[in-house]
């Protein structure tokens, strides 16, 4: 099967009313490293948006189902702390502990969890996964 996502971007937004098309084309499995890296190119901008739609939002949480499927067959990375994650994720989209406040707790708790002396409560981890659309468990 290939990875084929006719997906339209303007201005780093998706196209919105190409959505059905997009889904019936673009949901299948990963099976080359092509197909991994279109994956990303799809997901990537979605997942640096702050307002996503309800439609962008379903999308990207299986889109990053078949990237996280593919990066497990093909790169698997072990334990990995809920922390370290949380730092990865961050660096990654460019979030910042102000951006968090609110989502997980106050400007004093972020920055305890950020820094490692506070752990993540499955509340927060729940947050945290809708927050950056990734499994809640990558924080337990």
């Amino acid at each position: 099967m290939k990875f084929n996502c006719p997906i339209a971007y303007h201005e780093n937004t998706f196209d919105r009313g190409n959505t059905t098309m997009i889904l019936v084309n673009s949901i299948l499995p990963i099976n080359s490293e092509a197909e991994y890296d279109r994956a990303l190119a799809i997901a990537e901008p979605l997942v640096a948006s702050r307002n996503l739609s309800n439609e962008e939002s379903e999308f990207l949480s299986l889109i990053v189902i078949l990237i996280e499927d593919y990066e497990g067959n093909h790169y698997p990375m072990g334990d990995v702390s809920p922390h370290a994650a949380l730092l990865h994720l961050m660096e990654y989209s460019g979030t910042s502990q102000t951006d968090l406040v609110g989502s997980i707790g106050s400007a004093e708790i972020v920055a305890k969890i950020v820094d490692g002396k506070r752990s993540i409560d499955p509340i927060q981890a729940k947050a945290l996964g809708e927050y950056f659309h990734v499994l809640a468990s990558l924080f337990i």
